[in-house]
């Protein structure tokens, strides 16, 4: 019986700390438009890479990715970014793939700075025996990419779509043992 008075005591100090909190800006969430306006995204690539090599029995998958940098266009550095990638099938409903990073963390990016290059894979991709075979395919679905941003407890904000390019960077290495010769 004595709890109950102890737990409310302790509910009403915890929503008093919040709201102070949140008066102070100690403790604010960022809008969707804030975190769109605070940078933009440069270096957009596309292609296909290499999630899995295996050369007996031959068996690739090679999965969509994006990649790209981000310039701090606010007057405040930028500690705080998380980035999510779905990849789909055009005109598909079901996603391919995904990919969640949090990219920016630790060391932030200044005004007027532009960051590391940021590469996000999917999870899922498409399996062959070899690279000619996803060159030469005659079956070779478009992939489209959507690329979100999230950062302090904001909403998710859609940076926008691109179509993933048929460049593949994988190159399958050199058998072992082979002349100058055989190679030609």
């Amino acid at each position: 019986m004595k709890k109950w008075p102890l737990i409310i005591v302790f509910i009403v100090i915890i929503l008093v700390v919040a709201f102070i909190f949140q008066k102070l800006g100690l403790w604010k969430t960022v809008t969707a438009d804030e975190l769109k306006a605070s940078f933009e995204v440069l270096d957009v690539e596309t292609k296909w890479v290499e999630k899995y090599y295996q050369p007996w029995p031959p068996r690739l998958i090679l999965v969509p990715a994006i990649s790209f940098r981000i310039k701090n266009v606010s007057d405040k550095p930028i500690h705080y970014i998380n980035f999510n990638a779905n990849f789909r099938f055009k005109d598909d409903y079901e996603n391919l793939g995904d990919c969640f990073l949090a990219a920016i963390r630790g060391e932030p990016i200044m005004p007027g700075e532009i960051s590391e290059l940021i590469l996000l894979k999917s999870n899922y991709g498409v399996e062959g025996k070899y690279l000619t075979s996803f060159e030469n395919n005659p079956q070779w679905k478009v992939v489209d990419v959507k690329l979100f941003a999230q950062s302090k407890g904001s909403q998710y904000v859609l940076l926008g779509e691109w179509e993933v390019s048929r460049k593949i960077d994988f190159k399958e290495p050199e058998p072992v043992g082979k002349t100058e010769e055989q190679k030609k």
